[in-house]
């Protein structure tokens, strides 16, 4: 399951994984996002020794939404060693986001 977690610092969080970091932008309102939901613990039933997986509600960390300029829910960003290297808008299949992650980890 995707982790919920409270953090000081998002930066620290991403750059002290030592696997990439799956970061689903979402909303509680979100139809879209919910969907989402119960694809990301498919992914992750599949490549939890791969990829870490955390969600980030934008409506409590709108400045981090901001940030990584998230217009559009959900949004998935790859970050690896702290950097973004990919990004998803909208929901995929499992089979087609684990292709994208493998493809870039």
């Amino acid at each position: 399951m995707a982790v919920k977690q409270q953090f000081d610092n998002f930066q620290e969080l991403l750059s002290s994984s030592d696997l990439p970091v799956l970061v689903d932008f979402y909303a509680t309102w979100c139809g879209p996002c919910q969907m989402m939901a119960g694809i990301l613990e498919q992914v992750n039933a599949q490549m939890k020794h791969q990829v870490k997986i955390i969600k980030i509600d934008t409506d409590k960390y709108p400045q981090l939404a901001s940030e990584h300029q998230v217009y559009a829910l959900p949004t998935l960003v790859l970050f690896k060693q702290g950097q973004p290297v990919d990004r998803i808008e909208g929901v995929l299949r499992t089979e087609q986001l684990v292709q994208r992650i493998q493809s870039q980890i």
